[in-house]
């Protein structure tokens, strides 16, 4: 079985990226491909190492809504602007992975005060699935949805490091520091002065240490695995590299377990997942072990001095973070295989 797939939103990073892991899954054919900038242009010429896709032209965002030729529709496209496109999508049947905030929270109220407006398609937050197929139980619910809200990057990282041990009750839930590093293109491909070669290079800093729209994502999904609301101290930092996040969470345990107890409770949480890898005990990941791929690698340490947990997690904020894991849903969507399309190994050095 083959299904069209469309691309809302192509030209970006994430958009890039889909066309590049698509145009190797053997089950799914990109049907077309939208850009309002580059409308009109074939999406080689915006992408260059895409060449292979042949003449893939960009359409206006109106044309493919008018009549989107496709089974499931991944809408890669900036927020505020999903929520007019989705609805519309869904109405003549198309499935919809969306990649991205605008339906994420379940709370209206909640968007509104991160994201400065009122909802526009409240009605359908009850039924957007978050799409974080490692999480307990999500994986026969995003086989059945009609609208799955992929997660954000940073949100990716931290939950599939500290879900596992609040589901548990393994860590306190009302003190949680983290600690988040990205590279550049989780800022987007427009142009903007933070992100120039000479203003990035040679240079480390945090930004939005007190207001980053992850935050309510994160802490809604960490409540939902503790079953107890929960506030974080969460602070990202971009450095100067193109891919990768490196997470560090800082945690209170409330169990008495050696460093080799932790690390096989994350262990045996993750065991039979084939995107998530739980390292040996103080072994560190590193961004450029996960490059280019759909895999998280996680690690535990424990400090003996102050009793705090340390837990390091990396994904590329490209794959994992966005378009890989917006396959592995529509392969759950479709019933496939998991893993379909996303087999590719980590690129290195």
């Amino acid at each position: 079985m083959t299904i069209a797939v469309g691309i809302f939103g192509a030209s970006g990073y994430t958009g890039g990226e889909l066309a590049r892991i698509l145009a190797c899954h053997p089950q799914a054919r990109i049907a077309f491909v939208t850009s309002e900038r580059h409308a009109g242009k074939s999406l080689s010429g915006v992408f260059p190492h895409l060449a292979s896709l042949g003449d893939k032209i960009c359409r206006p965002l109106s044309d493919s809504l008018a009549s989107p030729d496709c089974d499931i529709a991944f809408c890669a496209l900036p927020h505020l602007t999903s929520m007019d496109v989705v609805p519309k999508l869904l109405a003549q049947g198309v499935r919809v992975v969306d990649l991205s905030a605008d339906f994420r929270l379940r709370d209206p109220e909640v968007y509104r005060e991160w994201y400065g407006e009122a909802h526009r398609a409240p009605e359908l937050l009850p039924e957007a699935v978050y799409g974080l197929p490692e999480l307990p139980g999500m994986r026969p619910v995003i086989a059945k949805a009609r609208l799955v809200a992929n997660p954000g990057c940073y949100p990716t990282s931290v939950l599939l490091a500290l879900a596992p041990l609040l589901k548990e009750q393994a860590i306190a839930s009302d003190y949680l520091v983290i600690d988040s590093k990205s590279g550049v293109s989780g800022a987007g491909r427009g142009l903007s002065q933070g992100s120039l070669f000479a203003e990035l290079a040679e240079g480390f800093r945090a930004y939005k240490t007190t207001g980053h729209r992850h935050t309510p994502e994160i802490e809604q999904e960490l409540s939902r695995a503790a079953g107890t609301g929960i506030r974080v101290r969460f602070a990202p930092h971009l450095i100067p590299q193109s891919r990768g996040i490196l997470t560090t969470c800082y945690a209170r345990p409330t169990q008495e377990r050696t460093l080799a107890g932790w690390q096989e409770l994350l262990s045996a949480h993750y065991r039979e997942e084939r995107f998530v890898r739980v390292l040996p005990a103080r072994e560190y990941p590193a961004t450029n072990h996960v490059r280019g791929s759909n895999e998280c690698r996680i690690s535990v340490d424990m400090d003996p001095r102050t009793g705090w947990l340390i837990l390091l997690s990396v994904i590329d904020n490209l794959v994992k973070g966005a378009a890989g894991q917006a396959v592995q849903n529509m392969n759950i969507m479709m019933g496939w295989k998991e893993s379909e399309g996303l087999e590719q190994l980590p690129l290195f050095p």
